[in-house]
């Protein structure tokens, strides 16, 4: 089995040496009181999915293998365990997740009782596991294949962090070895390693986002064209010149920046003059047609790409809450009359996805669109969205981020790393098991 990719939080590998020792002390008592779940433990240290013998005539271990697959090929640090009724009721998964002791969405199919799920604040907003797990449980009825496979495509979009290096995550078996590592050379290359993937993720976000902006900076650009504006002509004053002028700094502007772009973070840049130059283009049609001057406005939350909205209008994503967003006239007509917005979607490993719930990579491209309309606009519209539930830690708030607007995404924690069994269960989100059914009977031991 590959070894997937984790990102490391904390002081790097100090704070991992902390860790592994603080396993070492708190191990022994987490295994005795978790009782039958060290078995699931470890195997879910090496290979995300565990099937207690006793439940492998209901979930087969061909099955196991294959949502495995599944899993690995997310790169998500998402954990199933499969067991019997006599899994406590009520501390099952806390105590599973303690044993494992990695951040990660943890799902448990326990008995003939049902699904159930939770997970760790820097891997998924809180309560989101709980919300599929009760909404694939449902569907399903009781259906464990299907339930499972259901519950990890819908997690696994909503899931941050990558998958979990496994080879960490069991290394307090291995202690004497990783210290004698860590020393001299050993701390160089743990280092260099951890500075080398963060640049590889770096270049990769990047190049998604080049994409997905050198669309915008063209639609920009056949606005431009568009408009069909000639600052010689007769009837074109000096506003109508200035107008354009800046739009045309502005479309020049955003090629430039996008060319000379070295991280994801420049991008912020590039979509500030974008959306600077778009409301120029509005100011000058309206003063060609001879109508009052726009209002400066946010740009359409639906799309960018439409320019600056007009109104704001009350609309719920899919699965989410309804909120108050700034749109276009056209988007505006469009809820009104009951039909869906015209959402401005980009390419995901998952599929077309809205920009919104693509990934942390488009917090600058989002970033540089809102920002000069108040910090706190753009978390309040993406209110349970993927980048929302980023932009709402304590972490996204506090670090630097590209001109000091928003909290840096780049050193946002993230699910999939190493903490071992000393974790503040208030973490681990969720609070109802309406997902799992009647947990009741059964001990411990099994």
């Amino acid at each position: 089995m590959r070894t997937l990719a984790r990102r490391t939080r904390g002081a790097g590998p100090l704070a991992l040496v902390a860790a592994l020792l603080g396993v070492m002390l708190l191990l022994a008592p987490s295994a005795s009181a978790a009782g039958g779940l060290s078995d699931a433990a470890a195997t879910l240290k090496k290979g995300q999915v565990y099937v207690a013998p006793q439940m492998q005539d209901r979930f087969s271990q061909a099955q196991a293998d294959a949502l495995t697959k599944k899993i690995e090929k997310a790169d998500k640090p998402i954990f199933i365990a499969v067991v019997p009724d006599a899994a406590n009721k009520d501390t099952v998964l806390t105590d599973l997740r303690t044993l494992v002791g990695i951040d990660g969405v943890y799902g448990v199919w326990r008995g003939s009782s049902g699904f159930m799920a939770r997970s760790d604040r820097g891997a998924m907003a809180a309560g989101a596991a709980d919300r599929i797990g009760s909404a694939v449980g449902r569907a399903d009825k009781g259906d464990i294949n299907a339930t499972l496979n259901d519950f990890v495509d819908q997690a696994a979009p909503q899931t941050k962090g990558t998958g979990v290096n496994h080879s960490t995550s069991i290394a307090w078996v291995i202690i004497p070895i990783v210290l004698v590592a860590l020393a001299g050379a050993g701390v160089f290359f743990l280092f260099r390693r951890a500075k080398k993937r963060k640049e590889e993720k770096a270049r990769a976000e990047l190049e998604q986002l080049r994409r997905v902006v050198d669309e915008d900076i063209t639609a920009f650009g056949t606005e431009l064209e568009r408009l069909d504006f000639n600052p010689r002509a007769a009837d074109a004053d000096d506003a109508q010149r200035a107008d354009y002028s800046s739009a045309l700094d502005s479309y020049e502007k955003s090629k430039r920046l996008m060319d000379e772009a070295k991280k994801p973070e420049d991008v912020k840049q590039v979509t500030e003059a974008i959306e600077d130059g778009r409301f120029q283009l509005a100011t000058l049609a309206a003063r060609r047609d001879k109508r009052p001057l726009p209002e400066r406005r946010p740009p359409c939350f639906m799309d960018p790409r439409h320019g600056p909205s007009v109104k704001d209008v009350d609309w719920a994503p899919a699965g989410g809450a309804a909120r108050s967003v700034p749109v276009c006239q056209a988007d505006a007509d469009r809820v009104a009359a009951g039909l869906d917005p015209a959402v401005r979607t980009v390419d995901t490993e998952y599929g077309p996805q809205p920009y919104w719930n693509a990934g942390p990579a488009y917090a600058p491209y989002a970033g540089g669109y809102y920002s000069g309309f108040g910090g706190g606009l753009l978390p309040g519209l993406l209110v349970g969205t993927m980048l929302g539930s980023m932009m709402s830690t304590p972490a996204y708030a506090a670090a630097p981020m590209m001109d000091g607007h928003h909290g840096g995404y780049q050193d946002q924690y993230e699910g999939g790393d190493y903490t071992g069994a000393d974790f503040n269960a208030s973490d681990f989100s969720g609070s109802d098991w309406s997902g799992g059914g009647d947990f009741g009977g059964g001990g411990d031991d099994w």
